[in-house]
């Protein structure tokens, strides 16, 4: 099970070995991802419910039964409902905040084990609500879960990894939110299925056994080492789980850097006002720029409401359900495709493919409607397939890019003086622009027709341009030695080089 691997760094060499230990852990852990993906796919399945729309969204309910006068593109167009969906993520983003502290202070597995009681409670909350104000109090609550799981769970395995599998396990919390759209996809495609009208019900409640099994694992998680380092005197302890880790007895080259990483941390009081020194400018650059054109990739509005838009382009309750099914295996497949490539041809290319295929399908998918779908009437089958054939070529090139890569790089690059309040600034931004993304998709659908996958196709070439320019290359770099990136890149190394060279100066 534990196959020898050599790290060779700058510094010197890590002796590592991809351990049980790792795997099963990172398997535990990487099930935050669940909780996360299937509320993405859980939600835009409920929110396309008759019944569900009858009992707490009637004036939605009305205009898609009832009112042949409103346009296909604005049934949907409801402040409250689009409260329901964005609500999770106002509480993620505020409880990210308190989960950078809980993750710096007391450790990674803690933050985790809160993740997953709050989404438990906020699960059962859903599933035996009466009334709108019960099931937006639940999508809070899941909101703080969610909040907590991705602020702490990348990083976790980011250090659990050994460096030249930290790519591919690293991407399995994206596989496992892949994974969770897609069950939520062929729950809310059998539930709806239920006569008695309380399938939606089942959607809701059933987000209680990925919670339960992130709590439970969370109980038996070993903390990190960097953790153990940062947060304890006894290097000893540190130094006995990086040799379980690890695999191997010679650990202290990676020893010498972690402790030498927790040192500089030490000095660090207040690590939200250093990462804006000079010094940290690409990491906070990164921090705030990935997950804004994470989210303008329209990826998350589109899982959210895809069985929507999927009714918006004339399918039936049922079909719209059993085609978001379909999305969601190729995003799993694609994902999948990712962690395994992506620690040999590197973050880079991986984005710039899929960059390039998001791109291509949204300008089609926006041509085509445009051309077939006016405000009145449906569209023809053929064309209905057409459109869904190039989401899933979307997605899938979502799956195999920005997807997983968006919690990737960020996780990564952060020095260990900074890294819990880095990952709390890409969580946040991330939260925020998914709250703006859900908050105004519908109205945006409403006014800008099929304009809006020109829109996100736009957003697309500029990201892709972006990291053509200003990502270096981190695939294989040690994470307590990834400050190298940074000074050797065409761009970077004019800011963090001249700081270097201020620091050499002020040392002589």
């Amino acid at each position: 099970m534990a196959a020898g691997l050599a790290i060779t760094s700058e510094e010197g060499q890590y002796n590592a070995k991809m351990t049980l230990l790792v795997v099963l852990s990172c398997m535990v852990a990487a099930t935050g991802g669940i909780i996360f993906g299937y509320d993405l796919g859980i939600s835009g399945g409920v929110t396309s419910m008759e019944p569900f729309l009858k009992k707490f969204f009637p004036e939605v309910y009305t205009k898609m039964n009832e009112d042949s006068k409103t346009s296909n593109y604005c049934k949907f167009d409801s402040q409250l409902l689009t409260s329901f969906t964005s609500s999770l993520y106002i509480a993620g983003l505020v409880a990210s905040f308190f989960a950078s502290t809980v993750t710096r202070v007391f450790g990674r597995k803690p933050s985790i084990l809160i993740g997953g009681t709050a989404f438990l409670a906020g699960s059962a909350l859903g599933g035996a609500a009466l009334n709108v104000y019960m099931i937006i109090f639940g999508r809070i609550l899941l909101g703080i879960g969610v909040g907590f799981a991705n602020q702490s769970v990348p990083l976790y395995l980011s250090e659990m990894a050994p460096p030249n599998y930290r790519g591919a396990i690293n991407i399995g919390f994206e596989l496992w939110v892949g994974i969770g759209v897609l069950l939520a996809n062929l729950i809310n495609f059998g539930t709806e299925k239920i006569k008695g009208g309380w399938g939606w019900r089942i959607s809701l409640a059933m987000a209680a056994v990925p919670a339960s099994i992130l709590t439970l694992g969370a109980l038996f998680l070993p903390e990190t080492p960097n953790s153990l380092i940062q947060n304890s005197k006894d290097h000893e302890k540190a130094k006995l789980m990086l040799q379980r880790v690890r695999g191997t007895n010679d650990v202290q080259a990676e020893l010498d850097d972690l402790i030498e990483a927790s040192s500089i941390s030490k000095t660090f009081k207040h690590p939200f006002k250093n990462i804006i020194h000079r010094k940290y400018r690409p990491q906070l650059v990164m921090a705030i720029a990935i997950p804004f054109f994470q989210q303008v990739t329209g990826i998350n509005v589109i899982t959210f409401y895809a069985p929507v838009l999927f009714r918006t382009i004339g399918l039936g309750e049922s079909a719209s359900l059993f085609s978001a099914v379909m999305t969601g295996v190729v995003g799993a497949v694609s994902t999948t495709i990712s962690m395994f490539v992506v620690d040999k041809l590197g973050r880079r290319a991986l984005f710039m493919i899929g960059g390039i295929q998001m791109f291509l399908s949204q300008i089609i998918i926006g041509g085509l409607m445009a051309a077939q779908l006016g405000d009145h009437g449906g569209i023809s089958k053929g064309y209905a397939t057409l459109i869904i054939i190039f989401i899933c070529i979307y997605v899938s090139g979502f799956g195999w890019s920005w997807g997983p890569l968006g919690w990737l790089v960020p996780s990564e690059i952060f020095p260990l003086e900074i890294r819990s309040a880095g990952q709390s600034i890409t969580v946040a931004v991330g939260f925020v622009f998914i709250f703006l993304g859900a908050q105004t998709f519908l109205t945006m659908l409403c006014h800008f027709k099929s304009g809006i996958f020109f829109f996100f196709g736009g957003w697309v070439a500029v990201m892709t341009a972006f990291v053509y320019l200003l990502l270096p290359e981190t695939k294989n770099v040690p994470i307590e030695q990834m400050s190298k990136v940074w000074r050797e890149h065409w761009f970077w190394k004019r800011i963090v080089g001249e700081v270097n060279e201020n620091i050499k100066m002020e040392a002589a």
